[in-house]
């Protein structure tokens, strides 16, 4: 699994984005870096101005590998630049989106925030609010340590305004022992896998572990079935005119997604568990199945459930016959982006230099690599990573295209009216009609 495995990797994660930037619209690797290198600013001196920079990220979970990551590289920057104070604004997801939403309102963007690709991050652009990152990736060969074609999620007119820190698949984790336990196989359709959650909750286990608070996180597994009774590209065909939301495929998505929630799959009041909480009932075994990015794997790696090669993982399987498993959902990753108006943009500009250049080295450290969005030329096996972790690496060659998600595709008011439509699915159950209506109403209104 050396470096012939990460550097096929990059290739074959390079041919899945061009299938799924066609999906983005606004948007017009290399070694993992050293500890070397600065921005150009005075941050790059020992002796440089005296700064504190916020730094508002979502890694707010102690027992992800990337929450200790993070404060290493933190430490190890204000150690050797004394005049420098980051100071870490740790939320999860859906926290964060709505309080930069009200500090970009007010122009007062923290000095690093984080953003989402594509369609989230066109209004932070077209609101002026982030500094180009362009001369900064090329002065330092930053941009040579990233995989080909992800930077492209993040650009507009040119410049280049975020570095991600992932490049992600969705798929299915899975408990081998409480599958045992139930009597249950690792599902091949998507029909066996309500099957299978109606057997696991008949043996009082939790099927499937979701933080659905979060709204994007059932979105996320909705969209998944949707790609396989439609295949690649509904969304964009509804953008181009050449689909509506009132699309059989769609509405056939929406009736199984509901499949899924009407056995039972889901814990108890889904809604009520963010994304933390709903993924550790998964990372501490009380559950059964966890739909989510490759980006879970490093706090699964790391969880006490994985003990004695305990976790496995699936491809998204077939609905009702139709779809191909190897086409997957895409995630290129949350980045982060640096405030135009920053007080100290040059210290910034340094110390995310700084960051970026050390996150694939201590993130493979803490077995935290998988789905990066940096090239890593090391040997994860030979590193103690877990079967899981390499049967996930194993996935990414499989990648034959698919899409992303609906929020990074769609513009923010229809998005949001998604969000809260797929959400209201764990609640009750609803006719799939009425959902398409809602979905097509809102993409009208929203696109006039």
């Amino acid at each position: 699994m050396a470096n012939k495995t990460t550097k096929t990797l990059s290739v074959l994660m390079a041919g899945a984005l061009a299938v799924g930037l066609t999906a983005c619209g606004g948007n017009n690797g290399g070694n993992t870096g050293t500890n070397e290198g600065a921005a150009g600013g005075n941050g790059g001196d020992k002796g440089g101005e005296k700064a504190t920079i916020t730094f508002q990220n979502i890694y707010p979970d102690s027992s992800d590998p990337k929450y200790q990551m993070i404060r290493t590289i933190v430490a190890n920057y204000e150690k050797d630049h004394p005049n420098v104070k980051i100071e870490l604004d740790s939320l999860n997801t859906d926290q964060q989106k709505l309080k930069l939403k009200t500090q970009a309102a007010s122009k007062e963007v923290p000095d690093i925030t984080i953003v989402n690709p594509a369609a989230q991050m066109q209004p932070f652009v077209e609101a002026d609010l982030f500094a180009p990152l362009n001369e900064m990736v090329e002065k330092n060969g930053l941009k040579d340590t990233f995989q080909e074609g992800i930077l492209d999620y993040y650009t507009f007119d040119g410049n280049l305004y975020a570095l991600p820190d992932g490049n992600n698949i969705g798929l299915v984790y899975y408990n081998k022992a409480l599958f045992k336990q139930a009597g249950v196989e690792v599902p091949t359709t998507f029909e066996g896998m309500v099957e299978a959650a109606k057997t696991l909750k008949a043996a009082g286990i939790t099927p499937i572990a979701i933080g659905e608070k979060d709204s994007w996180t059932g979105s996320f597994l909705f969209m998944n079935v949707l790609l396989r009774t439609n295949g690649p590209g509904f969304l964009q065909d509804v953008a181009d005119g050449n689909k509506t939301f009132e699309d059989p495929a769609f509405a056939e998505a929406v009736d199984a997604f509901q499949s899924l929630v009407q056995a039972g799959a889901f814990q108890e009041g889904a809604t009520s568990f963010d994304y933390n909480a709903g993924e550790n009932l998964f990372k501490t075994g009380k559950a059964a199945m966890y739909y989510m990015g490759s980006w879970a794997t490093g706090g699964i790696e790391t969880s006490e459930v994985n003990k004695d090669d305990n976790i496995g993982v699936f491809k998204f399987p077939t609905v009702n016959g139709k779809g191909n498993p190897d086409e997957f959902m895409l995630a290129p990753g949350s980045a982060f982006a640096v405030s135009k108006h920053s007080k100290h943009l040059d210290v910034t500009l340094d110390f995310l230099n700084y960051f970026m250049q050390n996150y694939p080295i201590e993130a493979f450290k803490v077995k935290g690599a998988v789905g990066v969005a940096q090239t890593i030329e090391e040997d994860f096996a030979a590193a103690g990573y877990s079967n899981m972790a390499i049967q996930v690496l194993d996935l990414f060659k499989d990648v034959k295209g698919g899409d992303i998600s609906f929020d990074n595709t769609m513009n923010p008011g229809t998005s949001q009216v998604h969000l809260t439509s797929i959400q209201n699915l764990f609640v009750s159950k609803k006719d799939a009609a009425d959902v398409a209506k809602e979905h097509q109403k809102a993409f009208e209104e929203n696109n006039k």
